[in-house]
């Protein structure tokens, strides 16, 4: 993985991440943090890796108020039982569902910002 620093930062893309989840829980990720404490976590750990990099937004849906068509149509697969919340998408690709892992999503923003 390549390392951001604060002269590459200018020439690179923004990066666009949504979790999607709600209030209640899934039954079977009782055990796991919410879905808007995965966004809250996922948000420090990426601020603590890419430190300088000001073109990551971070946002929450919450299924069952999906404001854009992106989110309707993500919300409402998870509505469908297609995917598992809280779901991970970074410009438009499912990253992660579940239990997302930090490895995984840095590549991609690594690999975002880049292109």
């Amino acid at each position: 993985m390549i390392k951001l620093t604060c002269r590459e930062v200018t020439t690179l893309n923004n990066v666009h991440i949504t979790v999607y989840g709600a209030e209640v829980k899934c039954a079977s990720c009782i055990h796991l943090p919410s879905a808007l404490e995965t966004k809250e976590w996922l948000e420090a750990a990426i601020h603590r890796k890419f430190p300088d990099y000001d073109r990551i937004n971070i946002n929450y849906c919450d299924i069952d108020t999906p404001k854009t068509d992106e989110q309707q149509l993500f919300s409402k697969k998870i509505l469908e039982d297609i995917y598992f919340y809280p779901l991970v998408v970074i410009n438009g690709d499912v990253v992660a569902e579940g239990n997302p892992r930090l490895p995984v999503i840095f590549e991609k923003i690594t690999n975002e910002a880049e292109k």
